[in-house]
């Protein structure tokens, strides 16, 4: 009798997932440094977006704006490397929840803010509508390849996996 064996999709989970988790990395570097890039030149700016949100003092909004980028352009650089990711993963997912929640929570102010997500943000002007909701989504997006990478956080090609001596990325699973 010849018996065959098929691969099924949970078989192939194996394989597929620290690539995928390359992806979210990358991905999620990728947007962190070009958030941090866009903000990091003009510290005013930022501060301004951050308080246009008024959650807060205006001094601690334009603190928080100045240093944001700085934050968003080292968690890119750990993300990129692969260096602490399960912690860069985990300051990301907390920043996120922080954004949707900001984003929401101007929405249903009524605020009509630009979020200064991937610039400068603040006061939108006169006739201009905000787009809360593909800003939330795009978020929840962003904090879906957080949340993928504080599960299966070792990937290839990453400087943690270096440290580690290089492990199996397959045996990730039983050491999550």
């Amino acid at each position: 009798m010849n018996v065959t064996t098929t691969r099924t999709p949970a078989g192939r989970w194996p394989l597929v997932r620290p690539w995928l988790g390359v992806v979210a990395r990358l991905g999620l570097a990728a947007v962190w440094l070009y958030a941090g890039a866009t903000k990091v030149g003009d510290l005013a700016a930022s501060g301004r977006a951050v308080n246009a949100y008024q959650v807060m003092p205006y001094e601690v909004a334009t603190a928080i704006g100045a240093a944001l980028p700085f934050v968003e352009l080292a968690l890119g650089l750990l993300l990129l490397a692969g260096l602490a990711t399960r912690l860069g993963a985990g300051i990301s997912a907390a920043l996120l929840v922080v954004f949707v929640a900001g984003i929401a929570s101007a929405w249903a102010r009524g605020l009509a803010i630009d979020c200064g997500c991937f610039g400068s943000g603040g006061q939108l002007a006169a006739g201009q509508s905000p787009s809360y909701l593909p800003e939330i989504l795009r978020d929840l997006g962003f904090l879906a390849l957080a949340g993928f990478l504080l599960i299966w956080p070792r990937t290839p090609f990453s400087v943690d996996g270096w440290l580690a001596g290089d492990p199996s990325v397959e045996d990730d699973d039983e050491q999550s």
